[in-house]
């Protein structure tokens, strides 16, 4: 078996904008939702409780719904993402008409 290290790239030092918020936000949401989604195809429902005999989750929620905490590991995905994609030389920049809502989802196209 081989092993593992995990070593991602440092982006302490990217800085993003506030004005950056609103699509992290976006961005989190829709991680949990392709995460969920995943799961979902895979046949696991909503349960009050991980248990994964039966294949339950309490996550199989709204984004809205979840715990601050879940959020929180969702948002940090999201952020490294932000980051890396500036690290990488991109530039985020927001569109001049802000986010808009497209199906309950803000997008900005």
């Amino acid at each position: 078996m081989k092993t593992y290290t995990a070593t991602p790239r440092d982006l302490t030092q990217i800085g993003l904008p506030s004005e950056l918020d609103a699509l992290r936000e976006t961005v989190a949401e829709y991680v949990h939702d392709v995460w969920a989604a995943k799961r979902m195809a895979e046949g696991w429902t909503y349960g009050p409780a991980r248990d994964d005999q039966k294949m339950e989750h309490p996550n199989l929620v709204h984004y809205d719904e979840l715990s601050e905490a879940d959020k929180a590991f969702d948002r940090a995905t999201a952020d490294a993402t932000l980051k890396l994609i500036v690290a990488h030389g991109w530039q985020l920049v927001p569109p001049a008409n802000g986010l808009k809502q497209i199906h309950g989802v803000a997008d900005d196209t």
